[in-house]
């Protein structure tokens, strides 16, 4: 009989499958643990930009939730686009109720293309809500200047803001060094220790769903029983391996392989 470990994400669905619930599914299935979904907005997007957003009710996210949680309950969980400051207090009443753990926070903002995704009254309800019952947020160095409201462009200031934020909200907190000019370093603070994940930059404008997909990657390993820090590591391996695949989709920042050692 096989045997998986059940993850779920919550977040948007992408029409194009190179973000939200498809590279989350998708990176869940490559690492061998079993995904599931709760499905906060229907995207219509590309690899050029998004198009249009249809929320979810409040009512019916938390119905998906509770159908989840009643019969499979998940060994950790991602959370990403988030659409109403309803469906945050939807998100964390669940948690509460169903004691979620290994709860993975991606606090998507923009799209790779530019587009918004989060209105600025749900990132507000995230920061009053949402963020104190994760177990670890993961900004990307835009995301986290808008949550520090000052730019983050240095190793040193995304150690102090790594550190910051854990202290706000008492969590760990992953600064995602993606977009820093020289090599791709990751910054880690769980409360106590800072720690440095270094990635070789990787020359290519392939870059649709990455961050997701590291957050899922992240909570996948996380279930299987890795530590945070062995989560993060193989979870940058295994985007960095996704990006080196060199998949061409799209006529516009491309999608990366999921499942490039198949």
């Amino acid at each position: 009989m096989i045997e998986r470990v059940p993850v779920l994400t919550i977040a948007g669905s992408d029409s194009c499958g190179g973000a939200g619930i498809q590279a989350d599914l998708k990176t869940m299935t490559a690492l061998y643990v079993y995904g599931m979904s709760a499905i906060t907005a229907l995207t219509a997007q590309n690899t050029l930009g998004v198009q249009g957003i249809l929320p979810v009710s409040a009512d019916f996210l938390g119905q998906q939730l509770d159908a989840i949680c009643t019969d499979i309950p998940p060994e950790a969980v991602k959370i990403g686009m988030i659409a109403s400051p309803e469906q945050v207090d939807i998100i964390c009443a669940k948690i509460q109720q169903y004691h979620l753990k290994k709860v993975v926070v991606d606090p998507v903002m923009v799209a790779t293309t530019g587009a918004e995704l989060t209105k600025r009254t749900t990132v507000d309800a995230m920061r009053e809500q949402l963020f104190a019952q994760a177990d670890l947020l993961t900004p990307n160095l835009s995301e986290t200047a808008v949550l520090l409201g000052k730019a983050v462009q240095t190793v040193e200031e995304m150690q102090a803001a790594a550190k910051q934020l854990a202290e706000q909200y008492q969590t760990a907190v992953l600064v995602k060094g993606g977009h820093l000019t020289e090599d791709a370093i990751d910054v880690l603070y769980d409360g106590s220790t800072m720690q440095c994940f270094s990635g070789a930059r990787i020359a290519t404008k392939n870059t649709h769903g990455t961050g997701c997909t590291l957050s899922s990657a992240i909570a996948a390993n996380w279930a299987k029983g890795y530590s945070l820090s062995e989560s993060i590591q193989q979870a940058k391996l295994y985007v960095a391996n996704c990006m080196q695949a060199g998949l061409q989709m799209g006529h516009g920042n491309g999608a990366i392989c999921h499942n490039y050692a198949e």
